[in-house]
């Protein structure tokens, strides 16, 4: 058994463990509702353990996969208690972080979903309602696509849609997308396909702390290269089965197995005491993946390439978050995403962080700052932008 450095077992006790939340099983859908349009409401629950001044409920949910079939997703909506006025509430669409890519670390039935979305509280007291998607696949049929941009955008954008069917929440066709790390690329993909899917609802502004935006670079680029190999299985794992991408072209038959075996039985659960099993992986995998750069292995670097989010203007103002000392999702590559965008007449702004959690906390670490960005949006403040700065 090889001694594990402490960095190592301290990366790994902020991202691994095996999820331990309940797994809710939706009773099945009519074949009528499946068929309904993206963002049909199907069915929706009250859920308890909502901060204080908030109600929420569970939903489930009409979207589509990237074939264009119909398909069922869950998620979380939150809001005031009391009444809306007849305008309804601003909607800040809230973008997890990876859970996992197991149904048994879906976000929304998890006993922990409240406590870890960031500054629920003080999103709620601003009077916005909070919807947060599970994406497609996590507790409900077939593989979860993890980091793929049209499913995750189309996801957040659905869950909007659906939250308007809830009338004591209020929700209104106004809002803003706000997200971290893989809830980051996420958020930019909702901006990125808003205007074309969802044109009837009112995007005011994209925030997103720690994305990942060049998905080659963010895959073998990363410092901490027990977490890159842990994140490197969760991603073969889901193309694999999401998209038919063959792991042979990885490694033997022991590299997939460890693939597989550290996507299906691990969750990512800050402070959480990692299983032996799970440490053992990854330090093999390491070893294993060390010469393999994805960049240069098909279907993998197209399929990465196409799920990247794209480096142009969508129409409205961002809001980066980084890290300096972020060990997962590289500050440069983000920095110079950011700063394609502000070269493509984006209005960009930058906002660094220092804190010396590093990437599991980029959200909320930055939460003031990007809710008062959010809210100068929904009052139709001119965006200031950092670009030329930073």
């Amino acid at each position: 058994m090889p001694m594990l450095s402490s960095r190592i077992r301290r990366a790994l006790l902020a991202l691994v463990s095996v999820g331990t939340g309940f797994l809710f099983i939706p009773s099945p859908a009519s074949a009528r509702e499946v068929q309904s349009p993206p963002g049909t409401l199907i069915e929706y629950s009250r859920k308890a353990g909502a901060p204080v001044g908030a109600q929420a409920w569970r939903i489930r949910y009409v979207s589509r996969n990237e074939a264009g079939r119909p398909i069922e997703v869950t998620g979380v909506v939150i809001a005031p208690k009391g009444m809306p006025n007849r305008l309804g509430r601003p909607v800040l669409a809230w973008a997890h972080g990876t859970w996992g890519v197991a149904d048994k670390c879906t976000p929304s039935a998890s006993p922990n979903f409240f406590a870890a979305t960031p500054a629920l509280d003080d999103a709620i007291a601003r009077g916005h309602v909070v919807v947060a998607t599970d994406y497609e696949g996590l507790g409900t049929d077939g593989p979860h696509p993890y980091l793929v941009g049209g499913s995750a955008g189309r996801s957040v954008l659905d869950a909007i849609r659906a939250a308007q069917a809830i009338p004591e929440a209020g929700a209104s066709r106004r809002f803003a997308v706000w997200g971290e790390s893989q809830g980051g690329h996420a958020s930019l993909w909702t901006g990125q396909i808003a205007k074309n899917y969802a044109p009837e609802l009112d995007l005011v502004g994209v925030a997103a702390a720690a994305p990942p935006t060049d998905l080659i670079e963010n895959l073998t680029s990363g410092s901490d290269p027990s977490i890159r190999a842990f994140l490197t299985a969760f991603t073969a794992h889901s193309w694999s089965e999401y998209f038919g991408a063959p792991l042979d072209t990885l490694g033997n038959k022991s590299t997939q197995g460890i693939i597989n075996r550290l996507a299906r039985n691990n969750c990512v659960t800050l402070g959480a005491k990692p299983r032996i099993g799970a440490v053992v992986g990854v330090l093999v995998l390491r070893q294993r993946l060390k010469d393999v750069n994805l960049g240069k292995i098909s279907p993998w670097a197209e399929i990465a390439r196409a799920n990247s989010p794209a480096r142009r203007d969508y129409g409205v103002p961002f809001l980066i978050a980084q890290n300096s000392g972020d060990s997962i999702v590289g500050p440069q590559v983000t920095r110079q995403f950011s700063q394609d965008l502000c070269r493509a007449g984006a209005r960009v702004r930058w906002v660094p962080i220092t804190s010396e959690t590093g990437h599991p906390t980029s959200a909320k670490d930055s939460a003031t700052e990007t809710l008062n960005w959010i809210d100068a949006r929904f009052a139709g403040e001119r965006a200031r932008s950092d670009c030329g700065n930073f």
